[in-house]
């Protein structure tokens, strides 16, 4: 009861007249939906099957494997040449490249340490399982396992930072020392936490009910909000504080990645995450409990999941260079206009239809994109990485 009173003196503060010509008006039911996509940030999560998470040794030594174009087989790519700080933790591309171009846009980093699937089909279950992937996919940088433990043990540096890390020096299993320094990579990676937002302040301070806070979000972005928790519908994939359920949907993006050859999106994925040595029921999870692995055990693998792709994060949605899996989309106002105008014949006829023609007019898609742009904004300058061993 106390908080429905409270909502009802929020509504009434937010509707009277010195308001009336700043701010859309909202419903109780639109407040309380949008406190749901917050507080930002969220406290950091500490992932259970990696014994290194969160520590500070380990943050730092897969920060330097990062930037370290060693783990490549040519000696050129890192992590950081296609996820790039500068560039959104993505390259700026509508495709990946590696050895070869690719078939999938990069997706940024940003919040990727708060997700339980990853990749564009959920292949991995664990963000240190995922990093191994493109370390020893011969398309991308076509490293391996003892190339990485020849690193580990012979470059001074980071023979320290891995003892300091791991609490003991690099040893001759190779494979152990490859998932080890994709445990440190995962550490670091986890700590890439997108700043807060114009959105994120209008957000608090609707739930606080400060009238003259509230009223300093734009009205366009506010009508494009009220479009996105309502009518659009945008959240009931894009919701939470971080604007995705973190699972999969076909949104009647083509499947067709050349004449023949398709990509089955999740269902191929799936069949990816069952034969990895590397998904949390095998041998390196470090969670005895046995708890994290509960998703992939229990996950089934549907010919409705074919042509279904992960749902993004929202947040600096606007600083991407391209959109949708196979980055076919340029710009933020091309993918609106793809859901106001998506044939539902693009659709994978054995999935459960996620999305429907919006039928949007000029002006909501302008007010949806000012939304949406507002789930960006400037990171704080990045300070070079600590010493391994100072």
């Amino acid at each position: 009861m106390r908080r429905f009173l409270l909502s009802l003196m929020l509504l009434a503060a937010l509707m009277s007249p010195a308001a009336a010509q700043e701010l859309v008006d909202w419903s109780i039911d639109e407040v309380r939906a949008i406190e749901r996509h917050g507080p930002w940030p969220p406290p950091l999560v500490r992932d259970p099957s990696n014994r290194v998470s969160g520590m500070p040794a380990a943050i730092a030594l897969g920060e330097h494997l990062f930037n370290d174009p060693r783990l490549s087989a040519n000696g050129r790519m890192s992590c950081a040449t296609c996820h790039q700080a500068g560039r959104n933790w993505s390259d700026g591309r509508a495709k990946g490249f590696g050895t070869v171009d690719l078939d999938r846009r990069t997706p940024s980093l940003w919040n990727v340490g708060y997700a339980h699937w990853f990749g564009w089909d959920g292949a991995g279950d664990s963000l240190w399982a995922q990093t191994i992937r493109p370390i020893l996919d011969r398309r991308e940088m076509a490293g391996s396992a003892a190339q990485v433990g020849r690193l580990l043990r012979d470059d001074k540096d980071l023979a320290c930072g891995y003892e300091r890390a791991f609490g003991s020096k690099a040893g001759v299993d190779d494979e152990h020392l490859l998932v080890d320094a994709v445990k440190a990579l995962a550490a670091f990676q986890a700590t890439l936490v997108s700043p807060r937002t114009r959105f994120d302040a209008f957000r608090d301070a609707l739930v606080a009910g400060d009238r003259a806070a509230t009223a300093r979000y734009p009205l366009s972005e506010q009508r494009g909000l009220k479009l996105f928790i309502g009518t659009g519908n945008c959240d009931t994939c894009h919701f939470g504080p971080r604007f995705t359920n973190g699972e999969f949907g076909d949104v009647g993006i083509a499947f067709f990645v050349r004449p023949g050859e398709v990509d089955s999106g999740r269902l191929g994925g799936l069949a990816k995450l069952a034969n990895s040595p590397f998904n949390l029921l095998g041998r390196y999870n470090d969670d005895a409990s046995g708890a994290s692995a509960a998703r992939t055990r229990h996950v089934q693998r549907l010919h409705a999941n074919f042509g279904e792709f992960r749902v993004p994060s929202l947040r600096q949605v606007g600083r991407a260079a391209a959109y949708m899996h196979d980055g076919s989309l340029a710009t933020l106002e091309e993918v609106v206009r793809h859901y106001s105008e998506v044939s539902l014949d693009r659709l994978h006829s054995d999935g459960t239809p996620l999305v429907r023609p919006l039928g949007l007019t000029p002006q909501q898609r302008t007010d949806l994109v000012a939304f949406l742009r507002s789930l960006d904004a400037d990171p704080p300058p990045r300070l070079a990485p600590p010493s391994l061993c100072p």
